[in-house]
């Protein structure tokens, strides 16, 4: 096949993600890109403590920013484009690496075979997560790092890729050794001359952009560190064993390819000097997730960025056992690991936590379209745990929205709530009046016998399934609550007349 037509294999491949994965993974592919994007643009939304603490990059989210400024000029700016739009910028680009990748792994039919039967890259590939930035950016890199030539142009993606997930180092220090090592310059002559002055302006650049619109001299790799490495507040969104990452972690990115992956480790670590770049690439992962299991809070998505170091190593290992193996083994193998990525790659895609997302259509056509006696907007109260669902790019109109916030600086009110959340509705949510009052409430199941008094106001309109494998706080259902009016307005003139007054200043707790 030719290379467009390959490119093209992953081109539909990667826009078909963009309509078929319609589930709930984890909070930043919303909230730290496009929920920051859609503020940039339209100046409302919300922003979490992690940007009032400069911890986070602005060059992701301005990509989409620049998609949604050009959607508001041409008056397309409808829920519908700013939430599949920029899932299409981020398949544009992961295709373009997807193709890369074959090209570095030299056209091999395995490399091709193993990446578009993927079922976690096919789950995480089309998402505006910064990993998988960094996970695209990084296949590139390899891509143009010197396996069989002097070429440095790879250190400006690695630059990049550090200044935005500075864990990045991780992977790229031992290879830029091993580059150093190998290179028919001196290291001092390469250091000196390609990767300081590369390091200098790609990351002087990068700090200009952000210092810009932070509005002050900002190095958001220096708050990360601080933050996350130095303060350890990452712990406060979970705490896993060293080991979780070897256990857990890597066997779940990987699948069933987790099996001819071990496999390949262990030729590899047999015939050390046989492989160089398998055996470069083994380095870089082992140092990657010796480090990263440093960390307290861990999560899949961190070991994205070695996804295709792993691939790598599992097509060339597959290609030349392939070519000693017989062809009946061949094929029956091929269909073990397509069956293996079919089942998992469904489910995780279409089924498990999908009621996160699906709830947001409702929501979008309550906010643009309800309106009580009194003409007042939808007032949207999310009361679940922090960052369950996306926020206002899911739903684009300037109305009240509130959700239980869990800033680790100060997580008393989120501790209120996990432990007694009647209490903590009776300090943050008024009762009176009206306006004030949330119209709608939005929440698992499970809490629903938990807030039965607060919810005797309410009326249940919609229940979307959520998960057949509801965890910690979540359910297998997500309940919407719309307030009775009717109810409402004669309990308010009945308890409070003056309520109804547009002098009567009300409550403002949320």
């Amino acid at each position: 096949m030719g290379a467009l037509k390959i490119f093209l294999v992953f081109l539909v491949v990667r826009l078909l993600s963009v309509f078929l994965v319609t589930t709930f993974f984890v909070p930043d592919e919303y909230w730290q890109s496009l929920e920051v994007a859609h503020k940039l643009v339209f100046g409302y939304g919300f922003m979490t403590w992690e940007w009032a603490s400069r911890i986070r990059s602005y060059l992701y989210p301005l990509v989409f920013a620049g998609f949604y400024k050009v959607l508001a000029l041409l008056g397309y700016d409808t829920v519908e484009l700013l939430v599949i739009g920029p899932r299409i910028l981020q398949a544009l680009l992961t295709a373009y690496s997807d193709y890369r990748f074959y090209v570095w792994t030299g056209k091999k039919k395995w490399s091709l075979f193993l990446l578009l039967t993927s079922y976690f890259w096919f789950y995480a590939g089309s998402r505006t997560l910064i990993n998988t930035l960094e996970a695209s950016l990084t296949t590139i890199a390899l891509s143009m790092f010197p396996w069989h030539s002097e070429r440095t142009d790879f250190l400006w993606l690695t630059a990049i890729c550090c200044y935005i997930r500075p864990t990045a180092a991780l992977t790229w220090l031992p290879l830029c050794i091993i580059h150093l090592k190998n290179s028919e310059h001196s290291a001092i002559e390469l250091i000196l001359k390609r990767y300081i002055p590369i390091g200098l302006l790609a990351g002087g650049l990068c700090i200009g952009v952000d210092s810009y619109i932070y509005g002050l001299f900002t190095v958001p790799p220096a708050q990360f560190f601080l933050y996350n490495i130095y303060e350890n507040i990452g712990s406060f969104y979970g705490v896993h064993e060293w080991y979780w990452y070897l256990a857990v972690g890597l066997p779940t990115l990987l699948g069933i390819s987790t099996l001819p992956f071990l496999f390949a480790v262990i030729n590899t670590i047999l015939n050390w000097n046989a492989f160089p770049i398998r055996k470069a690439l083994l380095i870089s992962i082992l140092f990657t997730l010796a480090g990263l299991s440093f960390i307290e809070h861990k999560e899949h998505r961190f070991l994205l960025i070695i996804l295709p170091m792993c691939l790598y190593i599992c097509s060339d290992y597959l290609s030349r056992w392939s070519t000693r193996a017989n062809s009946l083994l061949v094929w029956l193998f091929a269909a073990a690991i397509i069956a293996g990525n079919a089942a998992p790659g469904w489910y995780f895609s279409t089924v498990h936590q999908k009621g996160t997302l699906e709830v947001m259509k409702p929501l979008a056509k309550i906010a643009e379209s309800y309106r009580d006696k009194d003409n007042n907007p939808a007032r949207l109260l999310f009361l679940m745990p922090c960052h369950s669902t996306p926020f206002y790019s899911h739903i684009h109109q300037n109305i009240t929205m509130y959700f239980v916030e869990c800033d680790p600086h100060n997580d008393k009110d989120y501790q209120i709530f996990n432990n007694d959340p009647e209490r903590w509705l009776r300090m943050k949510v008024p009762a009176m009046p009206l306006s004030r009052v949330p119209s709608h409430v939005v929440l698992y199941n499970t809490l629903v016998p938990r807030v039965r008094t607060f919810l005797s106001r309410y009326r249940k309109i919609e229940r979307i399934h959520h998960t057949d494998y509801p965890v910690s706080n979540t359910g297998t259902y997500i309940h919407t609550y719309e307030i009775n009016l009717e109810e409402e307005y004669e309990r308010q003139f009945v308890e409070d007349p003056v309520a109804s007054s547009p002098s009567h200043s009300g409550h403002d707790e949320l």
